[in-house]
């Protein structure tokens, strides 16, 4: 079984980030991407709720239930941005895809695991300096995200008992460095 890659989508760009992933996902690597919401796109918010909302409007004419589905969740939006950059009609496309989780937030499997960063789709480096960006979870909120305020939560929640861990880790590597320099 092929390796899992845990990435934080914190401060990615939105197409950047979903190429880098598209590609991996072509080459066997499963792939798992948290805080979905905190993904950025290019543009002010205004804009990105205009052109979302204009693709709201798309909608099959005789039965709208038969799609295309308008996702509101950013890990959602995010899914169906790296499925517009895989062949998902055949089968090897579909594996690609099945091997992809995204969620908003860090859910407790993953918030035990190294998160990864892509370089290549960095905000700092990739946007240029005093350029507009909105958050994606600022996005899906403004067009119909239920769910924000209760993420916002159990992340400060996550965060809180990092943070503690942290401390712990800190205070055992200091004993450990004390105890290895008595002993040499």
């Amino acid at each position: 079984m092929p390796k899992t890659v845990v990435i934080d989508g914190r401060a990615h760009m939105l197409g950047r980030l979903a190429s880098v992933v598209a590609k991996q996902l072509l080459a066997g690597l499963n792939i798992v991407v948290v805080r979905c919401e905190e993904i950025s796109i290019s543009g002010g918010l205004v804009r990105q709720k205009m052109k979302y909302e204009r693709f709201l409007k798309k909608r099959m004419n005789t039965n709208p239930t038969r799609g295309p589905f308008h996702f509101r969740a950013p890990s959602k939006i995010f899914w169906r941005t790296v499925r517009g950059m895989i062949p998902h009609k055949t089968p090897r496309g579909n594996a690609a895809l099945e091997r992809l989780q995204a969620f908003e937030g860090v859910p407790p499997p993953f918030d035990k695991q190294k998160r990864l960063v892509v370089p290549d789709a960095l905000q700092v480096l990739r946007l240029q300096h005093g350029h507009r960006f909105c958050k994606l979870g600022d996005l899906s909120a403004s067009v119909g995200w239920k769910h924000q305020a209760a993420v916002a939560e159990l992340e400060a929640k996550r965060k809180v008992k990092a943070s503690k861990f942290y401390v712990a880790k800190k205070k055992i590597a200091a004993l450990r460095a004390k105890a290895a320099a008595t002993v040499a």
